[in-house]
């Protein structure tokens, strides 16, 4: 009979070793909680055109649908902060999230040899990994594991690492002692709430379909010509997490998928904007920007020129600047919250 403090124990010192942020458990159950807020949200319509958001309720909701019998959820988180900078300041910008490569891969690779681990120390374990790609409601189970708190952009804050992570989860059927919730510490900040430049962001909540990672990334007819001031971000967006005072803690990764192609950073606006199909494919081979494919981009790329955008005065932190998700429509980082 395994003791569940000591595995739980065994399992974060491995998590730690292969490189993850941080690791906690939560007790696998129903969150009851979510399940009022999931439904509001999706009946505001604030999913957009994300229609995914509404499948498969349940599951969202309790993970024992998506791994019968489970007992607990290894939450973790994996930094992807990068301290590297697009050369031209009036280039359209790029979320940090998609400097490298497409991190559902990476991570997913990552997480194999801790479950290759939980298998030699405890035997035959049924369990499944997920990465972003599933119905799992992962920024709550992080904050029930103690990961961090969801800060007023709805984005994972962790007290010392700043939110520049991507959530991961393996659901398994092995008894572990859980961690106790992370406690809110925004206080009585709002500069995720003012900075954002299309009024996404209302406290602890995001309206998906105003985010400009929504606009940018999920939306696949034409941008509304209504949509806003995109600060020339043209692949997702970080203003809310590069004024937020917590990612002062933020510290570069040490992911070689996630180091970006000098070539990606030395794009100049005129590069951006005359950027042929074999130059997209070149750059973002495996890259998170091939989910809004060539067209997607160049219609975003059309959308900020109509506008006018670019100059320094669209850099982050000036008014408005600003992942998973954590990037990623992370008041959707797919899932909402």
């Amino acid at each position: 009979m395994t003791d569940p403090t000591d595995s739980a124990a065994r399992i974060k010192a491995k998590a730690h070793e292969l490189g993850f942020l941080a690791c906690g458990i939560a007790r696998a159950g129903f969150l009851e909680a979510e399940a009022p807020r999931l439904e509001q949200w999706l009946r505001d319509a604030k999913n957009g055109e994300m229609g995914y958001m509404a499948n498969h309720f349940d599951m969202r909701l309790d993970p024992r649908k998506l791994v019968p019998g489970a007992k607990s959820v290894i939450s973790l988180a994996y930094n992807y902060f990068s301290p590297n900078k697009q050369t031209d300041p009036d280039a359209p910008k790029l979320s940090t999230y998609a400097y490298g490569r497409d991190y559902h891969k990476v991570v997913k690779q990552r997480l194999k040899p801790l479950m290759e681990f939980i298998t030699e120390q405890f035997g035959d374990v049924e369990m499944r990994c997920f990465t972003d790609s599933a119905p799992v409601l992962e920024k709550a189970w992080a904050e029930k594991a103690g990961i961090g708190w969801r800060g007023k952009h709805t984005n994972v804050i962790r007290q010392g690492n700043g939110s520049f992570f991507f959530l991961c989860e393996i659901i398994l059927d092995l008894e572990l002692s859980p961690d106790a919730p992370a406690t809110d510490h925004c206080g009585s900040c709002r500069r995720c709430i003012d900075a954002c430049p299309t009024n996404a962001i209302t406290p602890y909540g995001v309206n998906g379909s105003k985010c400009i990672s929504y606009y940018t990334i999920e939306l696949k007819d034409a941008i509304p010509t209504d949509a806003g001031d995109f600060r020339n971000w043209a692949f997702g967006c970080d203003i809310c997490q590069q004024v937020c005072p917590w990612n002062r803690f933020s510290t570069p990764h040490n992911e070689p998928d996630f180091v970006p192609k000098p070539e990606l950073m030395n794009l100049s606006a005129d590069d951006w904007h005359g950027m042929t199909e074999v130059l997209f494919d070149e750059l973002f081979q495996a890259s998170p920007v091939k989910r809004t494919k060539y067209e997607g981009l160049k219609r975003n790329l059309r959308y900020l020129k109509g506008r006018g955008e670019g100059g320094e005065g669209s850099e982050g932190g000036k008014g408005g600047d600003a992942p998973q998700r954590h990037g990623d429509t992370e008041g959707a980082r797919r899932e909402e919250s």
